[in-house]
């Protein structure tokens, strides 16, 4: 029987619709603030954006060096290496041994990736099957839910509160939820809030995983972004770590290397094994001469990271300053890029983002865009110039003033 150009149409559009998996991703929130934003851009209005935690600063030059040099030879020019070259992973090795007193295997404990990003979503790919549940904080990095959706997972959300100064705490899931889980996210120090943990926090993660038999992800991006002379641990320094542990390290914040994509995966040598085994399905690694840059970047001078550090510090006191003069109270953080504050009374997270782009002409990130226990903060990004950032943080407080 023939079918009728409508029956065609019928059976095309449905063949174009999105997997299910896609479908059942969560909304993206910034749909709205985007069109706001472009908006007044296109009005000329000059905004100044404190949403994105892509730093303002240089990778250092000798890193730069190391990759113009690398990407001449023609040997770096071919198809890299799945599990990264073994000069990469020998030094990661010796860079964690001195960094947090843990010795790696190169060859079995240390995996490449294409940022941290790549890692943290491929994990739940490579170790979550259908309908198997994850442990994952709110507010959080949005990856780690979208990977266990994405995945086949049942996402289980463990409210970060600030009563618990952002930690997990481990004593409300109850033990059903748990014994259900495969997977506990974790991340600190935090982005969104900006919270630190201590060895006791660490411990306690640790002794979670063993009683329920589940694998800890901890995602360590700002290891190395840290103030007031305060250093972030390693799950992996504490007693049986490794035995349930990954985790993840990014060189994007530490060197300011976000455009490049090289961060680097560490811990139990079976969880590495089952990443490495997805990677080489999916992906060809990362070029070799980002590898060698990777070298130059963790076994170079401390110093570059260093005068980071104290320039966000400085940043992370103008911000705190000002939240405290026009009423916004916000914990000074020791760790990461960010400020986390409490919105005004009156304010949803989402309101009074858009109040300040329409009124001051600054972006700051929402924190329900973080999950549903981020409603009632913004996030404060530090990484904008100095001069930026004091006349944003200017702007906020003449717009908050003219409003009393």
């Amino acid at each position: 029987m023939a079918v009728s150009h409508s029956d065609y149409r019928k059976e095309q559009i449905t063949s174009m619709r999105p997997a299910k998996r896609i479908e059942n991703l969560p909304p993206y929130m910034f749909t709205r603030i985007d069109q706001l934003l472009e908006k007044k851009q296109q009005e000329g209005a000059d905004i100044i954006n404190l949403g994105i935690g892509d730093p303002d600063r240089p990778t250092p030059e000798h890193i730069v060096e190391a990759l113009c040099q690398a990407a001449h030879d023609p040997a770096n020019q071919r198809y890299p290496s799945y599990y990264g070259l073994k000069r990469l992973r020998d030094t990661i090795s010796l860079w964690f041994e001195k960094r947090f007193g843990v010795a790696l295997h190169p060859d079995r404990e240390i995996l490449p990736t294409i940022g941290s990003k790549e890692g943290l979503a491929h994990v739940s790919w490579a170790l979550i099957n259908e309908g198997d549940w994850a442990l994952l904080p709110n507010p959080a990095y949005t990856v780690y839910k979208t990977s266990v959706i994405l995945a086949g997972g049942r996402p289980y959300d463990l409210p970060l509160l600030e009563e618990n100064d952002f930690l997990v705490d481990f004593d409300s899931v109850d033990a059903r939820t748990a014994r259900r889980a495969r997977l506990l996210y974790f991340n600190y120090p935090n982005n969104p809030t900006s919270a630190v943990a201590d060895g006791a926090f660490f411990e306690r993660a640790i002794q979670f995983a063993k009683d329920y038999d589940l694998v800890l992800c901890h995602d360590c991006a700002y290891s190395e972004i840290t103030f007031d002379g305060y250093k972030a641990p390693s799950l992996l320094q504490f007693r049986a770590g490794k035995d349930v542990g990954i985790e993840f390290h990014s060189l994007s914040k530490t060197f300011n290397m976000t455009g490049w994509r090289i961060g680097f995966a560490v811990g139990n040598s079976e969880l590495i094994d089952s990443l490495a085994t997805l990677k080489t399905n999916i992906d060809s690694g990362v070029f070799n001469a980002i590898q060698h840059a990777a070298i130059e970047a963790l076994e170079g001078p401390k110093e570059p990271t260093e005068q980071t550090c104290l320039i966000y510090q400085n940043r992370r006191d103008l911000v705190i300053e000002t939240m405290e003069q026009i009423g916004l109270k916000a914990q000074k953080p020791q760790g990461t890029m960010f400020v986390w504050a409490r919105v005004p009374p009156g304010f949803t997270s989402e309101s009074f983002s858009q109040k300040l782009v329409r009124e001051a002409n600054v972006f700051v990130t929402p924190g329900s865009a973080f999950g549903s226990f981020g409603e009632g903060f913004i996030r404060i990004s530090l990484t904008i110039s100095d001069e930026r950032l004091k006349e944003a943080m200017e702007r906020i407080r003449l717009c908050l003033s003219a409003g009393k």
